[in-house]
């Protein structure tokens, strides 16, 4: 999942600032945060482990895969934030939205400065609430594609996204119930 869908599994602020902080810190530092923002990198990284072994996930990877092969989770990824910001009230996106970036920036000093640099880029662009537009999801498409190394910038993945934008939605409908379950058992460990 990508950035909406880990904040929208969150069950606290310092589970938010836990889901982001995951990509971004290396293995050996996830023990070095207060116990509420370490729950939400168990919980990033458990959302990812059930994201990748679900059956809708590996046919909607076919979609991309002739395109980006390896690379075809990523760009699930960031489709389906494109479905979620769909699937929600525009009000509801908006405040879960401002209300990201407002967790973000008061927690500010467990933040490393390659995500600050991002974050900064994320407010002023409102990339969580812009999800839920075609150019948005294109521009999250684009981050890709520039950070991937080994594929060309120019590659039709977009394109796909649209001429499949149907099938995708389907496998989208079909695995997120399954993935909000399975992050609210996740989190009831953390009570235990």
């Amino acid at each position: 999942m990508n950035f909406l869908a880990h904040s929208y599994l969150s069950f606290s602020d310092e589970q938010i600032v836990g889901q982001f902080l995951e990509d971004f810190i290396r293995n050996k530092d996830r023990f070095s945060f207060p116990e509420k923002i370490g729950q939400g990198i168990t919980l990033h990284r458990a959302i990812d482990t059930f994201t990748d072994a679900h059956p809708e996930i590996h046919e909607a990877k076919k979609v991309f895969s002739p395109l980006v092969r390896l690379y075809a989770g990523a760009f699930v990824d960031v489709s389906f934030d494109y479905f979620l910001a769909n699937s929600l009230p525009d009000k509801t996106l908006k405040s879960h939205s401002e209300k990201v970036y407002r967790v973000l920036r008061n927690h500010e000093r467990f933040l490393p400065e390659n995500f600050l640099r991002m974050l900064d880029r994320m407010e002023k662009d409102n990339w969580l609430y812009n999800y839920r537009e075609d150019w948005g999801i294109k521009f999250s498409i684009q981050n890709v594609l520039n950070k991937a190394k080994y594929l060309e910038k120019d590659t039709a993945v977009f394109d796909a996204f649209l001429k499949n934008k149907a099938q995708l939605q389907i496998h989208f409908d079909a695995f997120f119930p399954d993935l909000l379950e399975e992050a609210r058992r996740v989190n009831e460990t953390f009570s235990n």
